[in-house]
């Protein structure tokens, strides 16, 4: 890997500190099952990492532009490491839409991943529009909860309820956005 790197790396680069940083992405990763070749995988993270501090660096000398041109892949594909990436962030937001209550998971897919209109969920489902705005809210609301505790399903206690006004709080905030 050094010596691959000393080769593309230009001079106002550290070939340690990009390969230190890709270890440091490789470590962040929850789950290398979709990576199919390690060192394939590794080297295109080294490129990646490569081409990051290149586009961070202040000044970079015009020479130093044809070597970004020569490293760019030519694909629109993602990388490797931003698939996986991807995927992890996809399966995280499919485990929390699972902690949701059925009726509310099933009116939350309806409207937020399948588009369909409060009016169409209502006739599909016999129920109010209203109860399925409450629960598009709630399922909204209980995800925020979720999302802020980097996705992990809640603890149950016994006071366990949130205060009257952070939940209008809430509310407030879901229907402006």
């Amino acid at each position: 890997m050094r010596r691959w790197l000393e080769r593309r790396v230009p001079p106002n680069l550290d070939v340690d500190d990009i390969i230190h940083e890709a270890y440091v992405v490789l470590g962040r990763l929850e789950n290398v099952d979709e990576i199919r070749s390690a060192r394939s995988y590794f080297y295109s993270v080294a490129n990646s990492v490569m081409l990051q501090q290149l586009r961070r660096a202040k000044a970079v000398p015009i020479d130093h532009l044809t070597v970004i041109d020569e490293l760019e892949i030519a694909s629109t594909d993602p990388l490797p490491d931003k698939r996986v990436q991807d995927r992890q962030e996809l399966d995280l937001v499919m485990d929390a839409i699972e902690q949701l209550s059925p009726k509310c998971r099933e009116v939350f897919v309806l409207r937020k991943v399948h588009g369909f209109s409060q009016k169409e969920i209502a006739a599909r489902l016999q129920i109010a529009e209203s109860t399925v705005e409450k629960h598009v809210i709630k399922g909204i609301r209980e995800l925020m909860q979720i999302f802020g505790r980097g996705g992990k399903s809640a603890l149950k206690t016994s006071t366990g309820s949130r205060t009257r006004k952070a939940e209008e709080q809430d509310e407030r905030y879901i229907s402006r956005n």
